[in-house]
């Protein structure tokens, strides 16, 4: 699968993440994925609907079998949080009871705070079709809800453990605005690639008679050469675009390159380097 990498840290902490009477196995299985994609792996069902373990569930979690090992069933929510210090219930409906509403990145970092303290923590979701009761918020310790479009709140209970999980990781970064790898560092052109990049294109467009009429060739050269310098290349990218040029120069649509020699004798199939 496309972005995992078995030779890597698998990290494996955080709260408990509880299902309450989850319908189908597919959103399981997509929640499992979402936990381990961020690092969540402890999963509790309370009384799934279509039993446990679940074929569909195992499909649809795209190798996140960590968390479908370990996932846990229980009879009754209470049963679930038993052993839990503190619990979020998520909800996007507002409740008639005296909890404190949080935003995710409040819940997170209290989550984080807690979680480095040595507590037990753990959220809750509830079923697909109309989440928790208020009785199961009820044994909740404060309710995390979501900044959505308030005529169209509904989540997708994967979508709503991944916002959670994701809300987590960021919570325990140092710097919010680091990237697991960045682009290839590429050195900047020099100014005398630059310029051989105007000529080589200027000399291209002039056999073409493009600088029509040629009393405005000045004009649009300036005006070239302002749309090309606008910022500043890489070599690598003042490359790429003279070799556009060269291949340009030397196929026509009526002779595409098709393998072979060029017109100049060129092995065709290989020849990619001219002023590149």
């Amino acid at each position: 699968m496309a972005g995992t990498n078995s030779e890597r840290q698998l990290l494996a902490e955080g709260p408990v993440i509880i299902l309450v009477e989850p319908q189908m196995g597919e959103n399981i299985g997509m929640v499992a994925r979402a936990m381990a994609n961020f690092g969540l792996v402890d999963l509790r069902l309370v009384n799934p609907r279509d039993g446990w373990p679940n074929e569909k569930a195992q499909a649809a979690a795209s190798k996140a079998d960590h968390v479908i090992e370990g996932t846990k069933v229980f009879a009754t929510l209470e049963e679930a949080i038993a052993d839990l210090n503190f619990v979020y219930a998520t909800t996007a409906r507002s409740r008639d009871n005296y909890k404190p509403v949080r935003a995710p990145v409040f819940a997170a970092t209290n989550l984080r705070s807690r979680f480095r303290a040595g507590e037990a923590t753990g959220i809750l979701f509830g079923r697909e079709r109309w989440g928790l009761t208020n009785e199961e918020v009820a044994l909740a310790d404060e309710i995390v809800t979501f900044p959505v479009n308030p005529a169209f709140a509904s989540l997708n209970i994967a979508q709503a453990v991944l916002l959670m999980s994701y809300e987590w990781m960021k919570s325990g970064m140092e710097d919010l605005e680091a990237v697991p790898f960045q682009a290839l560092e590429q050195r900047p052109s020099t100014k005398e690639q630059l310029f051989g990049l105007f000529d080589q294109l200027e000399e291209a467009l002039d056999s073409r008679n493009y600088f029509h009429p040629p009393s405005k060739k000045p004009k649009m050269v300036d005006n070239l050469r302002a749309v090309l310098s606008r910022r500043a290349f890489t070599e690598q990218e003042i490359s790429v675009l003279r070799g556009v040029i060269s291949s340009l120069d030397r196929f026509t649509r009526n002779s595409p390159r098709k393998g072979g020699f060029t017109r100049s004798g060129k092995d065709a199939s290989t020849d990619d380097s001219a002023d590149e």
